[in-house]
């Protein structure tokens, strides 16, 4: 959920200088112009069937996104049961990821097809902006459930923090990610690049003070190790020290049903963890490799494989949802109650219920006991 520039790194493919009044930097190499003077670049993601292959897979995560996403907030929001510490920050990823799918990812999708930023200055630095603010809340929500989590488990605390204390969290969470990501905002420039006085197309490029393309540079790597290495570090080892606690753990009668329930949950847990690590590995190493080499910048099909990895990293904004509805019994319960427009969950809880049926059994069998006394010690 590494830092990304949108669609707008993509264009250093092949990049020709054009001499104007702003120095931006231009898309793709172009080939002679035809009788209208129009550039014509070499671009894969202008084939026809690569576009509709883009098109269906951007829309595909959109409406997932959009939906799966907003069935979280709703259900969260809606049942009391569904109100805890917990979930309040898997709310708050839902969030995030709800606004790459409505915010970022339509204007990354048109950005692509058309290679012109068609939406004015004001987007030019919104839209980058929120989706590093986005990125951000997201590695800092997860990071901050590991660590609540390792705390209660491996070191035997009931959860501290309270819902007021949690909403406090997630506002300053969003605060310090909004800084964090206000260079993507503030070093951007929305300019109009002139081909030989014939064509114009309008462009939305990184200007850094300067013109130190280090800057940049410095700015990407950094990111990648506040977005991705150091939290998935810390998320790690924090999930680790957790599995080893509860495998080892072993408790008489009915306690290994909080155990039992703590697994499963931690489980769901990692494995969101795993796929948004998965989803972004691609992405971020061919970042750095452009950071690292401009040879990468060279490549004939740069545009073609950024992507193909922005894509796959914009696959964590829907998974989420998914691996709720299907590991966790609360939010299935939940779901289905949504669609089916009930205003109430009887049985949302049912691993808490279970464990009640359970706890009732073990007295009932204990008053069993009690009352059939073997004669030896009368």
């Amino acid at each position: 959920m590494g830092p990304i520039e949108m669609s707008y790194e993509e264009n250093k493919t092949e990049e020709v200088k054009v001499e104007s009044s702003t120095n931006t930097w231009v898309t793709a190499t172009p080939t002679p112009f035809d009788e209208y003077h129009r550039p014509q670049f070499t671009d894969s993601t202008k084939l026809v069937g690569v576009q509709i292959i883009l098109i269906f897979a951007y829309c595909s995560i959109i409406l997932l996104g959009v939906v799966g996403n907003s069935l979280v907030i709703y259900v969260v929001i809606k049942f009391k049961t569904l109100r805890t510490v917990t979930n309040f920050f898997i709310g708050n990823l839902a969030l995030a990821d709800l606004l790459v799918n409505t915010l970022c990812l339509p204007f990354t999708l048109i950005y692509t097809l058309l290679d012109e930023w068609k939406f004015g200055a004001v987007l030019c630095h919104l839209v980058p902006h929120a989706q590093g603010l986005a990125v951000n809340v997201s590695t800092v929500t997860l990071t901050v459930i590991a660590l609540d989590r390792h705390r209660c488990i491996v070191y035997h605390l009931e959860s501290k923090i309270s819902k007021k204390i949690s909403v406090l969290i997630i506002g300053l969470t969003w605060s310090a990610s909004a800084l964090i990501a206000s260079p993507l905002a503030i070093f951007r420039e929305y300019s109009v690049v002139e081909f030989s006085g014939y064509f114009k197309i309008q462009a939305c490029s990184e200007k850094w003070p300067n013109g130190h393309v280090n800057d940049g540079i410095i700015y990407s790597v950094s990111m990648l190790l506040i977005q991705y290495i150091l939290p998935l570090s810390i998320i790690s080892y924090a999930y680790i020290t957790i599995w080893i606690k509860l495998r080892n753990h072993v408790s008489p009668g009915g306690g290994n049903d909080h155990y039992h329930r703590r697994r499963k949950t931690t489980k769901m847990l990692v494995t969101v963890v795993a796929v948004f690590a998965v989803s972004w590995l691609p992405f971020h190493v061919f970042q750095l490799a452009s950071d690292i080499d401009s040879k990468v910048l060279d490549l004939n099909e740069y545009k073609l494989i950024y992507t193909i990895f922005h894509v796959i990293a914009m696959c964590s904004t829907f998974a989420n949802p998914l691996l709720y509805g299907w590991m966790n019994n609360n939010y299935r319960t939940a779901f289905i109650a949504a669609f089916k427009c009930k205003q109430h969950l009887e049985s949302v809880n049912s691993e808490s219920l279970v464990k009640f049926k359970r706890k009732k059994a073990l007295e009932v069998k204990e008053n069993v006991n009690d009352n059939v006394t073997p004669s030896c010690h009368s």
